[in-house]
């Protein structure tokens, strides 16, 4: 378990970071890039639930547990596979938590009619902040993937794969706050010209 007694320590004064493996990294290095995009999305849910908890309950279950999930992911970036006796076993994305979001997508999406357009990110509130959600995980999967390809990294294909499939959850989260799509804003091809 965690404990946090002191919230500043100072190390980071010097624009380093420090990984689960206590190596440190500059602020700006691809791991750290990726993991930090991973909390950034987490806050973008986090502000969605302020409208899921009334209007979807349901959804906000899952964004509930994908927050907790989201935690275990920044510990499975922070923490770069090593040789290095580390006194702990890493925590790491898993296969179930992957297919637990495949389950929610696949649940979800039996509401939905088929799009017949791109969507707007927009609609309600709650599908609103969802898409920027969405969009965050879009950025963080980016910077993971450009993490695993660095000469001498390694990230696991479940990270990538969480963050891949938690995008497309959060797109199909979008359109049930929307009304079940009913009330999705489609893209007009052209329409302002």
């Amino acid at each position: 378990m965690v404990r946090l007694n002191k919230i500043y320590t100072k190390t980071g004064d010097d624009g380093t970071t420090g990984l689960g493996s206590g190596e440190r990294r500059k602020k700006f290095d691809a791991r750290v890039e990726a993991y930090g995009t991973v909390d950034e999305a987490n806050a973008a849910i986090g502000l969605a639930r302020l409208h899921t908890g009334s209007e979807a309950s349901d959804i906000d279950k899952v964004l509930a547990r994908i927050q907790n999930d989201l935690f275990d992911l920044g510990a499975d970036l922070s923490t770069p596979p090593t040789d290095k006796e580390l006194g702990y076993e890493p925590l790491r994305i898993v296969a179930s938590q992957i297919e637990r979001l495949e389950n929610d997508i696949d649940v979800f999406n039996e509401r939905l009619e088929p799009l017949k357009s791109f969507i707007l990110p927009a609609g309600s509130p709650a599908a609103t902040m969802l898409h920027l959600a969405r969009t965050v995980v879009r950025r963080a999967e980016r910077l993971a993937v450009a993490a695993r390809d660095e000469a001498g990294e390694n990230v696991s294909d479940e990270a990538i794969r969480y963050l891949n499939r938690l995008s497309d959850f959060l797109f199909v989260a979008a359109r049930i706050c929307n009304g079940d799509g009913r009330d999705d804003v489609l893209w007009v091809p052209g329409a302002s010209r």
